[in-house]
């Protein structure tokens, strides 16, 4: 299927360059009315992205990690699956959860430390945020399964960063794939670095794609600022998933912009010339080249979309401040789908504890 583009001899798919100047190779790729929907879902997600920060900074909202420079990657995947296909995400992919139509509220309601937010996934067929990294890429692998087994018609993204591919259940999944030919497509946002740790640190492969291929399936690395390749990539790769051809790993090559998280000093392991250097590569900047060519949109028009937006979120934001608080119960009720008697027995032992402290 990527036989043109084997990793293994340094081949990347590219279709957009930055200079917004679109090279088609005969393989899928987003009309020209589709890229203006992905112009304008990317456009959200960096205004999304953008406020969420300045909340934290402002102390409304805990811990947020930025997806700035990754737009091209989240948008691009969703607009290639279908709506009954899961997605099972990282931590950092704000702008697909928007994509396959969550609502902003419960977005921000799930970081602004309320369990009530990762609710809304079931009704998307998208898992809650993982922290643990790589723990969900073995989650996608068990839903693959279940659904090959039900002959299901749907596939699995499952989305992790170049520092998941060095944990241990990022192997076991694509070990456990590989065998069972799930329909699981494994998307890495490689965006250079894992918190601080660059990816030439990580690991001695010269692509993180090529991997696939020592698990028994096919790896393709692409251009992960470039909105149609990452469109192809997906498309091409469910496309093989729903006719029994198992597992792909997709490398989107890509770069994270912002801090790992509002937690982070990302001035502290990267030079500025590399992040301006990157800058010229953004993939919003690029379409939004590529559709003013065309004289798809105006700079007029950007501006009044991002004004829409941001009123959009702040009235979300401000109903997720307006909130109930959790309860201490939603801590221990969310694990399963019947608290066990473990959990009940903590549960009420810390009430009791919260009751002898408050009339001391």
């Amino acid at each position: 299927m990527f036989k043109n583009y084997d990793p293994r001899e340094g081949k990347m798919l590219s279709l957009l360059n930055a200079d917004g100047i679109l090279k088609p190779n005969g393989g899928p790729v987003l009309s020209d009315e589709g890229l203006l929907e992905a112009y304008r879902g990317m456009l959200r997600a960096r205004v999304c992205d953008d406020m969420a920060v300045s909340y934290q900074r402002q102390g409304r909202m805990l811990t947020y990690p930025p997806l700035k420079g990754q737009e091209a990657n989240q948008i691009g995947m969703i607009m290639a699956i279908n709506k009954n296909d899961w997605l099972v995400p990282g931590y950092r992919e704000m702008g697909a959860w928007l994509q396959k139509g969550v609502p902003l509220y419960y977005i921000f309601l799930a970081w602004y430390g309320n369990e009530l937010g990762n609710s809304a996934g079931k009704e998307y067929r998208i898992l809650p945020i993982a922290v643990p990294i790589a723990s969900q890429t073995l989650h996608a692998v068990g839903i693959g399964y279940a659904m090959k087994y039900k002959k299901e018609d749907a596939v699995v993204v499952a989305c992790t960063g170049d520092g998941g591919t060095s944990q241990g259940d990022f192997s076991e999944a694509m070990n456990f794939a590989g065998v069972w030919k799930v329909p699981v497509i494994f998307y890495i946002q490689n965006n250079q670095y894992a918190i601080s740790c660059p990816r030439s640190k990580q690991t001695a492969v010269n692509t993180l794609a090529e991997r696939a291929f020592g698990f028994g399936f096919e790896g393709v690395q692409i251009d992960g600022n470039d909105i149609q390749a990452v469109y192809q990539a997906v498309k091409l790769a469910a496309d093989k998933a729903r006719n029994g051809g198992g597992p792909t790993l997709i490398e989107g090559y890509t770069y994270r912009l912002a801090a790992h998280t509002t937690s982070d000093d990302p001035t502290r392991y990267r030079k500025n010339e590399e992040v301006a250097a990157w800058e010229q590569k953004d993939p919003l900047l690029r379409l939004k080249k590529y559709l003013l060519n065309k004289k798809m949109i105006t700079a007029e028009e950007t501006q009044q979309w991002s004004e829409v937006v941001r009123k959009e979120v702040d009235e979300a934001f401000r109903k997720v401040e307006a909130s109930p608080d959790p309860t201490l119960e939603d801590i221990f009720k969310y694990h399963y789908k019947e608290m066990p008697a473990e959990l009940r027995r903590q549960l009420e032992q810390h009430k009791a504890y919260l009751e002898r402290k408050a009339q001391q």
